[in-house]
């Protein structure tokens, strides 16, 4: 080609190993772009107008995350962190039946204090972020597809907010839904899923409540409401179900049979959360729904899990929204200061007395606060240890030095000028390893997920999974080649949310890539930041070894930091092929 002839192709990535997200063995290609497309594999002479080398990386496609709660930051923001560091391309927000369409504006309220209680996004944040010109689900998609992203987004349809919409105070009071309600959320099902949802998600779990204290409206939705909104996605033809649920009413297999008649009835697939729980009666509980998951894939229907690949953990601290003692009336008389002012008066002899012998718990508005023991709550440290021992919990600690495990845990709050975290897995770690994550991650038919990217802004951080999955089971442990891993985070979650266009590097897909040095991929210690709208605070956590990251052709991130572009768009239904 003459040296002034201009490019074929938008972009081409040489000399890198392809790692294609089939679960294929890796190879030595070039992959070219053009028109936001994968154009070429292979050996490849024709120019780019931007060309990567990539010698010594792989080459992936980008990673799609099934499980996150971008619905308000969607709103107001143009990046997706923390998700989009850590190579995600594609997020499904909408989940655990928690949303903001469709809705109401007397109902506007209501839907916040939900989402602040179940995703510990700040009520503050939410009335100065949401724009609110939307009423039905329509509405709201339209208004996200007017702004662009450095990440495309799904959206799910939420059963709070349905349920909200067409049964007022009702559904708030957990009243049974009547034939009238069902046949009127069937046709928001449908309708919503016509105009982009890629389906619908609900919540059956006591662990989901409002801000006020009140369980999810979706609690006790019974299987006759359930089926009729699932009857919605038939009747659009398209979507899935996601649940979320604890499994004991009555029983697992008891609610599994019941979410599988009504994957039988509408002839959807589903998916639905799945965590070793801590609570000695309930940590086999895993197992008995993995059965029953394989079962119903054998028998064709597909019912898939998704799992954490690390245990779901609670970072408590001075700066996050939640610490042990939280719920003490003199922390709280205190936790407006800054930091700073905070630092200083815990330090002071008389206010800790004080505040260790205050009960933590009476006056907590954390609903999860009577699962925290200081038999699991971990000092979190810099590099953060996300594999404690038992030996290294704050109740062993604090037996050897003898001192009570609460005041150990006060001591730790205040290091680092109060920036020290303490770590607190509350699944899938009852044994203190991650045994039951790789029997659950070693079947084929579990999803990797659950890292809730946007929400639990002040007190979670698992949004990073997609990295942790590379450099834990991946280099460190070598559980799975690298060709597994990958796809566990792309062909494998792009199929689970009937995205065929994506999650694979051949001709004619999505041009959504990572080119990743692997050897290097890793994670910083989470930190706080205050760039929420009304000054809101979250936790966030940068990576390394991502090259580049690239959303339909263009390069949204080298080395970390965002280049400013924004091809990221709301992805308007499931994509059975390339388009």
């Amino acid at each position: 080609m003459p040296a002034n002839s201009p490019a074929e192709f938008d972009l081409v990535i040489r000399h890198g190993t392809v790692v294609d997200g089939t679960g294929a063995t890796s190879r030595d290609a070039d992959v070219a772009v053009k028109d936001g497309r994968i154009a070429a594999v292979g050996k490849i002479a024709g120019s780019g107008r931007e060309e990567i080398d990539a010698k010594g990386r792989i080459v992936t496609p980008g990673f799609v995350d099934i499980h996150t709660h971008y619905d308000g930051q969607a709103v107001w923001d143009t990046h997706m962190a923390p998700s989009a560091w850590h190579g995600v391309t594609t997020a499904v927000m909408g989940n655990c039946g928690v949303g903001f369409a469709p809705c109401k504006p007397a109902d506007r309220e209501k839907l916040v204090e939900l989402m602040e209680g179940v995703e510990d996004i700040p009520g503050a944040v939410m009335h100065e972020g949401l724009k609110w010109n939307w009423e039905t689900f329509a509405e709201y998609f339209q208004a996200l597809e007017g702004q662009r992203r450095d990440i495309d987004l799904c959206a799910l349809l939420p059963h709070a907010a349905v349920r909200v919409y067409v049964m007022g105070d009702r559904a708030i009071r957990h009243e049974k839904a009547t034939a009238a309600d069902i046949a009127a959320m069937r046709k928001i099902t449908a309708e919503a899923v016509r105009a982009g949802a890629f389906g619908f998600s609900t919540s059956r779990t006591i662990s989901h409540k409002s801000l006020t204290g009140e369980y999810t409206p979706t609690l006790r939705a019974n299987e006759e409401e359930l089926a009729g909104i699932a009857m919605g996605l038939k009747d659009a033809g398209s979507g899935f179900l996601e649940m979320v649920s604890d499994w004991t009413e009555p029983d697992a297999k008891s609610e599994f049979a019941m979410l599988r008649r009504v994957v039988e009835q509408c002839g959807r697939p589903a998916v639905f959360s799945l965590t070793q729980r801590h609570e000695p009666h309930r940590q086999g509980q895993w197992k008995e729904l993995i059965a029953c998951a394989d079962q119903a894939i054998k028998d064709g229907h597909s019912i898939r899990p998704v799992t954490p690949p690390r245990a779901i953990g609670i970072l408590l601290g001075l700066e996050g929204s939640q610490n042990p003692f939280s719920g003490t009336p003199t922390y709280k008389s205190i936790a407006s200061l800054g930091l700073a002012e905070r630092v200083k008066a815990l330090r002071d002899p008389a206010v800790r007395a004080k505040i260790l012998s205050e009960d933590p718990i009476a006056g907590a508005t954390f609903p999860l606060i009577k699962r925290l023991k200081y038999g699991q709550m971990y000092r979190f440290g810099n590099p953060p240890n996300y594999l404690p021992k038992k030996e290294d919990s704050i109740e062993a600690m604090a037996a050897v030095q003898g001192r009570t495990a609460p005041e150990l845990a006060y001591d730790i709050l205040l290091e680092d000028e109060g920036r020290n975290f303490i770590y607190t897995p509350i699944s899938n770690y009852p044994n203190y390893d991650l045994s039951g994550s790789e029997t659950m991650l070693a079947n084929k038919n579990v999803i990797m997920g659950l890292g809730d990217g946007g929400a639990h802004v002040g007190f979670i951080l698992d949004a990073g999974y997609p990295t942790w999955l590379m450099t834990y089971w991946g280099r460190e442990r070598q559980r799975w080649p690298v060709e597994e891993i990958i796809r566990r985070l792309t062909s494998d979650t792009a199929n689970a949310a009937g995205l065929g266009d994506r999650g694979v590097i051949a001709v004619g897909k999505k041009a959504d890539l990572n080119v990743i040095d692997y050897g290097r991929v890793g994670f910083g210690r989470p930190y706080v930041t205050y760039d929420l709208p009304a000054g809101g605070k979250r936790l966030l956590q940068k990576s390394s070894g991502y090259d580049a990251t690239i959303v339909a052709g263009a390069v949204t991130y080298r080395h970390g930091e965002a280049t400013g572009a924004l091809p990221g768009k709301m992805v308007k239904g499931q994509r059975a092929a390339a388009v």
